[in-house]
């Protein structure tokens, strides 16, 4: 994490891991393929790369501030990964966990997703992880419950709006 930090992700190559873990060639090989495999060995175990869908009726995007919350007590790490320099790749696979609880939440029990589910999620997913990666990377100082209330404020009111027209 702190040689993506240093250089960005795609700057980093297996000789710098190796030298900054001092560990031998032999064995960085006999547990991991290539960065890529080190980067993601853990990386599902990240709880904020997990949120929790809402469970209340009525209730949209329960995820957001307890997201923020975790993202604020690990920020070092979450900036490395989901960062301006983290080179994509955890951007990618964050996005598409965030973009499974959203759609889970839009097509919730009691009637059928709108017909602009897709484009639905994609606001939504990326209207958070815009704020998220601004956060991280140290363009807004805003609180998580401010994070979260201009997350509510810029998506509630067109998701709801599309799924009253359902």
């Amino acid at each position: 994490m702190a040689l993506i930090l240093e250089k960005g992700y795609d700057a980093v190559s297996v000789t710098d891991i190796i030298e900054r873990a001092d560990v031998g060639r032999s064995t960085f090989y006999s547990h991991f393929t290539d960065k890529q495999d080190v980067l993601f060995s853990n990386l599902d175990e990240l709880g904020f790369l997990h949120p929790e869908p809402s469970t209340g009726p009525g209730e949209l995007f329960a995820f957001s501030l307890p997201m923020f919350e975790h993202v604020r007590e690990q920020r070092q790490l979450v900036r490395a990964l989901l960062g301006r320099r983290s080179g994509g790749l955890v951007l990618a696979r964050g996005e598409q966990l965030l973009a499974a609880v959203v759609r889970h939440e839009l097509s919730a029990p009691g009637g059928r997703a709108p017909d602009s589910l897709d484009l639905l999620v994609t606001c939504v997913v990326g209207a958070f992880m815009g704020l998220l990666r601004s956060w991280v990377d140290g363009e807004t100082s805003a609180s998580p419950a401010e994070l979260d209330a201009a997350f509510r404020a810029a998506v509630g009111p067109g998701v709801r709006a599309a799924l009253d027209q359902r």
